[in-house]
């Protein structure tokens, strides 16, 4: 398995150059490897473990593809705001990384079906009373830029909800913990992982957003890979192994709909 830093440059206009291919699908299984953006500062989706080796559930869902498949696994580090132009630009093959689907996002990216869940809520220190939107006027809500819940608050325009954004989670969570957030837009998985990391302050989701799925996200124009991703992710889905890997590590199966 290899770890690569990505950088996120995305193409303007022509497709970039060296990125065009004739099928995706037979390149990757070509070159008997596999490049998969995930971010690994989004505990417990993708992080870093003592010994500095990627974990999470987004990294074991990657490698039991990777296995299946045959492949060698390199996971392309990104961001939340790099993941699509990571696939636009070449620079990874496929997003295995929390990432939600979209119709903003289904119209830069193809998306395979779901493989796992994604609760998506504003999570406010504990002791606050917060118990709605309204609750939420005059507070700062952080989120991690580029994401789902960017998107949807910004949006928001008749709620005057006043956004403080970060590069990362792991910087909004650090915001979180450090006093310098109060509230933040995220998923429920990363608002209780607040208080595992400070006790002192622990958060809580207070306001739900929505439920997201969260896809394997492809660059346009891949029909025969989406397809084989589809085929995995139906038998790991039945087998019970995607359910296996996001109980490990969120503490939750996944929605009954998605098992059955």
């Amino acid at each position: 398995m290899i770890l690569a830093a990505a950088v996120a440059t995305a193409c303007l206009a022509a497709p970039c150059a060296g990125t065009a291919h004739a099928d995706q699908l037979d390149d990757i299984l070509k070159a008997g490897r596999i490049r998969i953006a995930t971010d690994l500062a989004i505990p417990p989706s993708g992080m870093m473990d003592a010994a500095m080796k990627p974990t999470g559930s987004d990294v074991e869902t990657a490698e039991l593809l990777a296995k299946d498949w045959g492949l060698q696994l390199e996971f392309v580090q990104t961001t939340g705001a790099a993941r699509i132009p990571n696939v636009q630009t070449g620079k990874a093959d496929i997003i295995i990384s929390t990432l939600s689907v979209t119709p903003e996002r289904a119209k830069v990216i193809d998306f395979s079906r779901p493989y796992a869940a994604l609760q998506s809520v504003v999570g406010c220190l504990a002791s606050l009373d917060i118990k709605g939107w309204d609750d939420l006027k005059g507070r700062t809500i952080g989120v991690s830029r580029g994401t789902t819940q960017d998107t949807t608050l910004t949006n928001m325009k008749d709620r005057a909800l006043t956004i403080a954004r970060y590069d990362d989670d792991a910087t909004m969570v650090t915001a979180a913990i450090s006093g310098q957030a109060d509230c933040v837009a995220t998923s429920a998985t990363i608002v209780h992982q607040i208080g595992v990391k400070e006790p002192s302050r622990p958060f809580e989701p207070r306001v739900p957003i929505t439920t997201f799925d969260l896809a394997v996200g492809v660059r346009k124009g891949e029909p025969k890979l989406v397809e084989k991703l589809n085929a995995w992710i139906g038998e790991n889905l039945k087998n019970g192994k995607l359910n296996a890997i996001y109980k490990k590590f969120h503490g939750s199966e996944l929605p009954e709909n998605m098992r059955s």
